[in-house]
């Protein structure tokens, strides 16, 4: 059966049945997301305020929520209604978030959605070591893929606790589809004859690339390298266009181009065949040496969103949900689409290829005749040849605002703050937090994000970071008249907040998604949006200028992505047991924000805190 379309209002559990094996989902195990208490989600609400409005504009906001959660009140009217769609569904929030953060965006996506992973560059810098990598690669996410499809992947759990896997067979053979008003999900991995090709994109030009013998075997390394061989021989430079581009466009843009391509029968098979691949792998030609000091920047940027339409943006095709990217100067990295995909599933995937990297091709390439890999063609007529012109305009201008700024803290790691009894992530959120006070002399509306995957069909959920304790940390900090002992006290009270509030959201307590739900249910049931949800406040604490991300990993990963707002930042880290990798990234058309600055900023402030730890003198 191929699912053709995942519309909002599906229920996860029917999802579930019909698309995954039960057990690889662990559901015996993972219990269903709760409903938080509406009390206190409303005054965890408020004491979120609290670090980020003037006492006059608290007290409106307070009067406001007080209305609204009083016994008369309309949210304990929307709190029963979600406790009643908690009892009839798999996940009573997760297909809404799913839909409202990502499906209803019209935003691009690269940039502005879809996250990419830079990893440690490959010793090579040759075509032909790009595709004996290349080769190896594709072989290790079949053999991943294997693991999925026959129960060998090992339960994930986070504190002995187990995390839903669910995430993991949707990650292959998925596309997202534009829509007029919003997008959708097709999934074709469960079909009667599930695809057994992947997309190859090289030049500009894609072809499939079947990865399976006719036997149902899959094809080992030097069968994939001689077919990859093939591949770049029919691939040279010419002046193709780089239909990739269109699906770089705001999504409604992209909608109605997509329309017209699809009104050709050789364009629809085309795009089919790169919709229902199991994966895309992008060859890159190479990234623009300057400095070793820019090349992590440029080179994460470059899997993020190719690097304009003059380098690699036409080998990407932004809608797959997984795209390798492996480029001829030993860069390489994943980008992936963020309604079906989500960080710890895509660093598992990472680790399991980086192992299978460190391994001999334990298979033998038996002597058959192999078909020749198909290239896939387009029709372009005007109004294409207009739509992809457009496309590279807007592209090359997103581009060009987006600064990227890739460094690797050295000083310390993940030890540090452990040698001290305090969390390490918190450690880094309290440092963000004066780092952006410092160069902005103010507190920000700022959220990290956290899983929920300890749930039936969990996704993600928003911590959000100011705390009053974070807040008095930060004033006294460059406070002269405050003494090391007082700043260093006021410093584990931050931190210590801060980690009681990441343990309150992993227990799905947080506040995001309980408010969300609750103006969702409010329109479910045809009413008017709740006046506490367009109250200033409301607006101003979830215009998130530093949008933050832990993405943990067993190796020297970068996870980068674009700011939510356009005076914002978005920072991802990746902490190690002796250094810390940071992506920072902020658009150039905001005079206030820049990501160098910060970046600066951070390094010295990360010093400091350490200098508090441990004082030399």
């Amino acid at each position: 059966m191929i699912l053709r379309k995942i519309q909002p209002g599906i229920c996860r559990a029917w999802l579930s049945r019909v698309l995954l094996r039960p057990e690889l989902c662990f559901f015996s195990s993972v219990p269903p997301q709760p409903v938080p208490p509406l009390i206190q989600t409303l005054k965890d609400y408020l004491s979120s305020l609290e670090p980020l409005l003037p006492p006059e504009e608290l007290r409106h906001t307070r009067r406001m929520v007080q209305e609204f959660g009083s016994p008369g009140g309309l949210g304990p009217r929307l709190q029963k209604g979600l406790e009643k769609r908690a009892r009839h569904t798999n996940n009573w929030i997760s297909p809404w978030w799913v839909q409202w953060a990502y499906l209803e965006s019209r935003q691009p996506l690269p940039v502005h959605s879809n996250p990419a992973i830079s990893l440690p560059r490959r010793d090579y810098n040759d075509w032909r070591s790009q595709l004996v990598f290349a080769s190896k690669l594709i072989a290790a996410v079949l053999d991943f893929k294997a693991k999925i499809k026959t129960g060998q992947l090992p339960a994930e759990n986070v504190r002995g606790k187990p995390l839903c896997m669910e995430l993991y067979p949707l990650l292959f053979s998925s596309c997202r589809i534009p829509g007029p008003k919003h997008d959708y999900i097709a999934h074709h991995g469960r079909s009667r004859r599930s695809p057994t090709h992947i997309t190859v994109v090289r030049n500009y030009q894609f072809f499939q690339l079947e990865v399976y013998n006719s036997d149902g075997s899959r094809m080992t390394e030097s069968q994939i390298h001689s077919q990859l061989l093939r591949i770049r021989a029919q691939s040279w430079k010419t002046d193709k266009e780089p239909m990739g581009i269109l699906t770089s466009e705001h999504r409604h843009t992209w909608g109605q181009a997509y329309d017209r391509l699809l009104r050709d029968k050789l364009n629809k098979e085309s795009v089919r065949l790169i919709e229902t691949g199991l994966f895309s792998l992008c060859l890159d030609s190479p990234v623009m040496r300057i400095s070793d000091e820019k090349y992590a920047s440029r080179k994460a940027a470059q899997v993020l969103h190719g690097g304009g339409t003059f380098s690699n943006s036409g080998n990407r095709w932004f809608d797959k949900t997984l795209q390798f990217v492996v480029g001829e100067d030993g860069s390489w990295g994943l980008l992936y689409e963020a309604a079906t995909a989500e960080g710890p599933p895509i660093a598992t995937l990472l680790h399991h290829i980086l192992e299978y990297c460190e391994k001999p091709d334990p298979k033998r390439a038996p002597l058959v005749p192999l078909p020749m890999p198909k290239k896939l063609y387009f029709n372009i007529d005007r109004e294409i040849k207009r739509d992809i012109e457009h496309a590279k305009q807007n592209l090359d201008i997103l581009i060009n605002d987006l600064d990227v700024n890739v460094f690797n803290f050295k000083r310390f790691g993940k030890e540090l703050p452990k040698q001290h009894n305090l969390s390490p992530n918190a450690f880094i959120q309290v440092a963000l937090q004066l780092a952006y006070y410092r160069a902005h002399n103010e507190a920000c509306p700022a959220c990290d994000i956290a899983s929920q995957r300890m749930f039936r069909g969990g996704r993600t959920e928003y911590i959000r970071s100011p705390t009053n304790q974070t807040l008095k940390f930060i004033l006294a900090f460059d406070d002269p008249s405050v003494s090391r002992e007082a700043k260093l006290q006021l410093f584990r009270e931050a931190v210590d907040a801060y980690t009681t509030l990441t343990l309150k959201v992993l227990q799905g307590h947080g506040v995001d998604l309980h408010l969300l739900g609750l103006k969702l249910q409010a329109i479910e049931e045809g009413l008017s949006v709740p006046k506490v949800f367009m109250d200033t406040a409301y607006g101003l604490a979830t215009h998130w200028k530093l949008r933050t991300g832990q993405v943990p990993a067993n190796t020297d990963s970068v996870m980068c992505f674009g700011p939510l707002v356009p005076d914002g930042y978005a920072i991802c880290y990746n902490p190690q047991a002796d250094h810390v990798h940071f992506s920072i990234t902020a658009f150039n058309c905001c005079e206030e924000t820049n990501a160098e600055a910060l970046a600066l900023t951070l390094k010295d402030t990360l010093c400091q805190l350490q200098e508090l730890l441990q004082p030399t003198v």
